[in-house]
């Protein structure tokens, strides 16, 4: 069974009503990031930091995953199928996709906020949509953190995606600005017998080599009219 890789970013999630911060001038849901999405912004004011993601995470649990998402979870009939993905949203697993990769994290689970917790393995799914920072805390008396990757910090899973994008049959990047470094640089990673596609309306803004084949749409009607090229 042929590997094919999906590479999603936030216009993946844009037609669920999830919104991304550079859509907005560097605002994201009206606040500057780095008030909110920085390990200076979580020591400067832990409470504002977590009452940003809860807020978030309640928006994502009222959210649902959109033709797109189910589009590419039925690929998995066809193909050996994994998502690398740059949303922190858990549309993919909600719509069925099995193996998903998460470059900055995974927003439904929590993480100590101890000094080295951005390179920790061991997540705590979060009931609910709230983290309270004096009630959640991680067995060594640290506050629960969002598991998300900030500003600055590292991207643990970045390794284990170049090895998943060298090994694949097809490519498809989809609803990414390929603006945020170093995770764009996937699409370098490719190998030269890769079929490779990028989904996007503005596909011909976007630093792609010219293996891609650029289709001009959203997300869910491009991965409806590629759905048909991979399954003839």
């Amino acid at each position: 069974m042929k590997k094919l890789v999906v590479f999603s970013g936030a216009g993946m999630s844009a037609e669920s009503g999830i919104q991304t911060f550079r859509d907005h001038d560097g605002l994201w849901e009206n606040y500057d990031v780095r008030d909110v999405a920085t390990p200076e912004a979580w020591a400067k004011n832990p409470e504002l930091v977590q009452q940003f993601y809860n807020q978030r995470r309640k928006q994502i649990l009222e959210a649902q995953p959109n033709l797109a998402h189910q589009l590419i979870a039925e690929l998995e009939r066809l193909f050996s199928v994994t998502v690398i993905t740059q949303n922190i949203d858990d549309l993919h697993e909600r719509a069925g996709s099995r193996n998903v990769v998460h470059l900055h994290g995974n927003i439904r689970l929590a993480k100590s906020s101890a000094p080295d917790a951005q390179y920790t393995t061991t997540f705590y799914p979060i009931e609910g949509w709230a983290l309270d920072l004096e009630r959640d805390r991680c067995p060594q008396g640290y506050p629960l953190r969002p598991h998300v990757v900030w500003f600055g910090e590292a991207v643990p899973e970045y390794e284990r995606a170049i090895g998943l994008v060298r090994q694949a049959d097809i490519f498809i990047v989809i609803g990414s600005s390929l603006s945020v470094y170093p995770v764009a640089a996937l699409v370098d990673e490719i190998q030269s017998d890769c079929l490779a596609f990028l989904i996007d309306p503005k596909a011909d803004q976007s630093r792609v080599p010219e293996q891609y084949q650029r289709i001009h749409m959203t997300a869910s009607t491009g991965m409806q009219y590629l759905k048909e090229i991979l399954s003839s």
